[in-house]
């Protein structure tokens, strides 16, 4: 046994990537150009990852859009949006520092994903030597796609949502088959989902539980053996170094979030002002046996919005009080967030996507250390 560590996904991209998906959006370069940086940041990712030492990498989603449209669109800008959809859609989220991002419009349908994950996870495997994971975008943020009110001509509601859920479920398992050993849902909705803010509808619509209904119908489809290795990932965003719901109270989430039977969570808790209390509710509401799977809590012990490098002494310590409160054979470390769940991301407060990404692997590095050091305190071994 071990503590377990895994990080949440995202890394920034180069400079030189972003400029690259801003010279394909003008027209500037072909794919051809544009994929060759992809590839590039990729490797880049993954040797740089497992150089921490990380018992599992990710390929920091380089040649992805976004965390939620690389199923719809080739890039953050548009280019290449899938069929019925259109790029006026409602706000998913409105950050702290003022910016937003927005999602696209259901037109028609049905609803089919232009790319699965698994497209990026078949070319990673080939540049890792360590298990790799894959994080895919839940299907309670995608339903956001469809009109809040009203409905869209020809293709009622409910379809939508049960041909959503096919796909996710598709997602998933292709991402499975391609060689990914563990699969995250990100899951960031679900605390924007806790606020009441009248610039962005969708927030004041009470929709926590029907969020955790739809993405049970996706989870639920999978076998307690696979649901070990299906993850729910939280935090309250992060983009831009801002995020879009740390006012909300966890405790207004956990009840709810924990009815999900995945069987492990990624939580931001690096940058909560009162993380004991935190520990303390997810020790409550975290289950031993969410039909048939115990759900491992994975909390965050570094601020990927935050330049500082946590120490591994700082990690540890994280994980030694959280162990007080959590079961140590159910607790696990990673990120606070991806580094950058968006594509464009300048990372103002590191300044710049490069030096962020430098200070990403510094950070995982410590995760990775801390880890380490709080597995041995409470007599565990961790895997090498």
């Amino acid at each position: 046994m071990s503590i377990p560590t895994e990080p949440v996904g995202s890394l920034p991209r180069p400079a030189k990537l972003q400029k690259a998906y801003a010279d394909y959006d003008a027209g500037k370069i072909k794919k051809e150009q544009l994929e060759r940086e992809q590839d590039a940041a990729c490797l880049d990712s993954i040797k740089r990852m497992e150089a921490t030492g990380s018992p599992i990498v990710s390929d920091g989603e380089q040649r992805i859009s976004s965390f939620a449209t690389y199923p719809l669109t080739d890039t953050l800008a548009g280019t290449g949006l899938a069929e019925h959809l259109a790029a006026d859609g409602q706000y998913f989220a409105i950050f702290t520092d003022g910016h937003h991002r927005q999602l696209p419009r259901l037109t028609g349908g049905p609803f089919k994903y232009k790319t699965y994950a698994a497209e990026f996870t078949e070319k990673a495997v080939k540049m890792a030597s360590k298990p790799l994971k894959q994080a895919v975008i839940a299907p309670s943020m995608l339903a956001l796609l469809y009109p809040l009110d009203g409905e869209v001509k020809g293709y009622l509601r409910e379809q939508f949502l049960s041909d959503l859920c096919n796909e996710c479920e598709i997602d998933i398992r292709k991402a499975f088959k391609a060689g990914a050993k563990r699969v995250s849902i990100d899951f960031t909705e679900g605390r924007l989902a806790c606020r009441n803010d009248p610039k962005n509808p969708w927030t004041g619509r009470k929709m926590l539980s029907h969020f955790v209904e739809l993405n049970n119908r996706v989870i639920d489809r999978f076998s307690a053996a696979e649901r070990k290795n299906i993850g729910i990932h939280t935090c309250p965003g992060g983009d831009c170094d801002s995020t879009h719901s740390a006012d909300v109270d966890y405790a207004e989430l956990l009840p709810s979030m924990f009815k999900m039977n995945a069987g492990y969570f990624l939580m931001q808790l690096s940058s909560e002002k009162d993380k004991e209390r935190v520990y303390k509710l997810v020790g409550q509401h975290a289950r031993k046996d969410a039909n048939g799977v115990p759900q491992v809590c994975f909390i965050g012990v570094v601020n990927p919005q935050n330049p500082r490098v946590e120490t591994p002494q700082e990690v540890c310590d994280d994980l030694m009080l959280a162990s007080k409160y959590i079961p140590k054979e159910r607790l696990g470390s990673t990120d606070d967030c991806g580094f950058s769940p968006f594509s464009i991301d300048v990372k103002p407060k590191h300044g710049s996507p490069d030096v962020a990404r430098d200070v990403a692997f510094q950070k995982i590095k410590s995760r990775v250390e801390g880890t380490r050091m709080a597995s041995a305190k409470l007599g565990l071994n961790m895997a090498a």
